[in-house]
């Protein structure tokens, strides 16, 4: 309520949406110096960015895949073209690439892990340049695989680090004040306020599945080290840390912690305890201090990315079909790289952890896992926000490590997608506005595309509130927004009422945006124990749209708006729960076809199929695709 009622006295005092607002009127702390924006809207306006993006500083990226700087990433993002690294080691196929619209904001994600390793190896005036490991790293994509594999499998660094990493640590801090430096020349501080650099890095812990997490600061004040998992070998190191050395250490030092992939954390492991150093064992207890840092720290989660979609699997309870969408076949990166391919697991999708959120919550008194939704790409190209099917050009990193998981035809291994976007609903384009968008979870993931996706939870929402002037202003107004907490039931109130709207991506003059087929709301709830999920249909359905995988032309029509007021039929008082929006674009072309049309392959004459486009014939291998957006949760408490 304090929030929807400050939102209102701005509203009264400088009108929605007017320029020149002062920094001491923003809802939220202002902790830097920089012009007050132009555009100011207390109703908010979302904010299309990145938040998972590798430049030639990571280890696993480099000059195998890129030779973009973070320099050259932010302006990739504003919108200026950038050359990406040949797919072989003769040059060919080095393409100009640029994105058809800028990103608003976007945070750079490099691995901690070996920050000094890597400036060491590609330093020629490094007296350390040309010691074994570093010559095999340069000079064979396989001999990355070694580079790694120290540090991953002993947590400890290579021996050219010196005595306890001390030389790898000293030049890691170098490499850090660099992407400091490449993020503060980012950063629009002009009235004009046009792009926003959040400084942050990717922590890197693997045990036995995936475990990454990336680390967001509010602002440029941060600690000179970026903490890794050679440093804090478990997630509840790194929140430890993160109290230690920001939060406690420096005076105005915030972050944020967004794990991604729970897909390929094999048995789970992202949701099991934070504290754990390794495999076993595996169901350590999650205690009360654990919960506190997680729900502290971890205000969100990536859904989707380049390396599959996280939100559900189909199986047990799990009966959505939309549930089938960009799913890799394996729960560990392992898997594309050579090993045996394990099928992934039901409990290492977000659905699920939600649900065990709400176990956690009834007896800790501390929901350790209540997620708000993001999407990124994580590029290894230093190309944030390139995520268009039809110019899909891979993204580096795991799927070039070992060249045989690429065919030669196609940019990418088959079962991974352009990835998605991160969108905030920010009063403005600035750090603090963000940040706060982050922190309080009002925030959305979408596989792509830019679809508007607004979604309210409250007690009193009335079929009119569609049809008012501003869905925004009934649903401060009259309830919270995604990512908040219903506030108490009424006496008076049966079920709780949700306000829903979505609007089509307007797209570009080449390429124009997809109508939009429904939307969904997702429900999870626990009674006792046992703890359950549900999924209503509330807006648009089944239509006759369609695309010709022929020529990947649109067939039939879908809607250019959708919204609803939508009560919860199955409402039970005593049962908590969790709500969130998911949103269906009609069919397009998965990025693969729109290749395999540009290639002119016709499968009914094996000549036009050129090497490496087997796939176009594969039947196993989807031509198509439903684009989607998901809001964060509305969560309800007896």
């Amino acid at each position: 309520m304090r929030i929807v009622i400050r939102l209102a006295s701005i509203g009264i005092v400088f009108g929605l949406g007017v320029a020149g607002v002062a920094m001491a009127e923003r809802p939220y702390p202002v902790t830097e110096k920089r012009e007050a924006c132009r555009s100011f809207d207390p109703l908010r306006r979302p904010l299309f960015g990145d938040t998972h993006v590798h430049t030639r500083l990571s280890h696993d990226a480099s000059t195998q895949d890129t030779r973009a700087t973070p320099r050259d990433a932010y302006r990739f993002a504003r919108g200026e073209a950038l050359r990406i690294q040949p797919f072989d080691e003769k040059g060919v196929g080095q393409r100009r690439v640029k994105l058809d619209r800028p990103l608003d904001w976007t945070a750079l994600s490099d691995h901690s892990e070996m920050l000094g390793e890597v400036r060491i190896c590609d330093d020629p005036s490094h007296p350390e340049y040309d010691n074994d490991i570093c010559w095999t790293k340069r000079n064979g994509r396989m001999a990355l695989l070694g580079f790694l594999e120290r540090p991953s499998t002993t947590g400890k660094r290579h021996a050219f680090c010196g005595e306890d990493g001390k030389e790898c640590k000293r030049v890691a801090r170098g490499v850090w004040k660099e992407i400091r430096d490449a993020a503060e020349e980012a950063y629009d501080r002009s009235a004009a306020c046009r792009f926003t650099s959040l400084i942050g890095y990717e922590w890197t812990s693997s045990l036995g599945g995936n475990l990454h997490r990336n680390v967001i600061f509010r602002n440029d004040r941060v600690p000179d080290y970026a903490l890794s998992s050679i440093d804090t070998v478990s997630a509840f190191r790194l929140f430890e840390g993160l109290e230690r050395e920001c939060a406690n250490g420096i005076e105005g030092c915030e972050a944020i912690v967004i794990p991604h992939n729970s897909n390929l954390s094999s048995d789970g492991y992202m949701f099991r305890s934070a504290r754990l150093e390794g495999l076993e064992p595996r169901d350590l207890p999650i205690d009360r201090e654990e919960a506190r840092l997680r729900a502290k720290y971890e205000r969100v989660i990536e859904i989707m990315q380049h390396k599959g979609d996280s939100e559900c699997l189909l199986g047990a309870e799990t009966t959505d079909e939309a549930c089938g969408f960009e799913k890799l076949p394996y729960d560990n990166m392992s898997g594309a790289v050579g090993a045996p391919r394990i099928p992934p697991k039901q409990h290492a999708f977000v659905r699920d952890a939600l649900k065990k959120g709400l176990r956690l919550s009834a007896e800790l008194g501390i929901n350790p896992m209540k997620y708000g939704f993001i999407a990124s790409t994580d590029s290894h190209l230093g190309t944030p926000g390139l995520v268009a099917e039809d110019r899909h050009v891979g993204h580096g990193g795991a799927s070039r490590v070992v060249s045989a998981a690429v065919p030669p035809g196609l940019p990418d291994a088959i079962e991974f997608n352009p990835g998605g976007l991160a969108v905030v609903w920010a009063e403005e384009n600035t750090r603090d506005s963000i940040f706060a968008a982050l922190s309080r979870r009002e925030v959305y993931g979408t596989s792509g595309t830019r679809p508007t996706l607004r979604f309210f939870g409250g007690w009193s929402f009335d079929e009119d509130s569609c049809s008012g002037e501003s869905v925004a202003q009934t649903g401060y107004a009259q309830g919270v927004p995604m990512g908040a907490d219903l506030s108490e039931r009424p006496a008076s109130a049966k079920a709780p009422s949700f306000l829903v709207s979505a609007l089509q991506d307007p797209g570009t003059r080449r390429r124009p945006g997809t109508q939009l087929q429904r939307i969904q709301i997702v429900k999870g709830w626990r009674d006792g124990e046992a703890t359950h999920e549900r999924v209503y249909d509330v807006a648009g359905g089944e239509n006759a749209a369609s695309v010709d995988v022929a020529t990947c032309e649109p067939k039939g029509k879908g809607a250019s708006s959708l919204c609803q007021v939508w009560r919860d039929p199955d409402f039970e008082p005593g049962q908590e729960a969790f709500y969130y929006a998911r949103v269906l674009e009609n069919p397009s072309c998965r990025w693969n076809q729109h290749l395999c049309v540009a290639a002119k392959v016709d499968c009914s004459d094996p000549s036009s199929i050129g090497p490496g486009y087997e796939p176009c014939c594969d039947p196993e291998v989807p031509r198509t695709i439903q684009e989607r957006a998901w809001s964060s949760p509305i969560w309800y408490a007896p």
